[in-house]
């Protein structure tokens, strides 16, 4: 297995009961949303203005 870490987390916003980042995949560069608001929480992909994944592939290259 590789020492490679698959998902990096790129942003950060943490209050008392809720929080929101954004997961990169190294692989594919797709980022992922994920919202967490007390014992409810959500993940999907990031998109653009013309709903198509955010795709960021030269920043997550470990």
């Amino acid at each position: 297995m590789a020492d490679k870490e698959r998902f990096i987390k790129t942003y950060s916003k943490q209050g008392m009961v809720v929080s929101t980042e954004i997961w990169v995949d190294t692989e594919t560069g797709v980022n992922y949303v994920f919202h967490k608001d007390g014992y409810a929480g959500g993940l999907t992909p990031l998109l653009d203005k013309d709903g198509k994944p955010v795709v960021t592939l030269n920043e997550v290259k470990n």
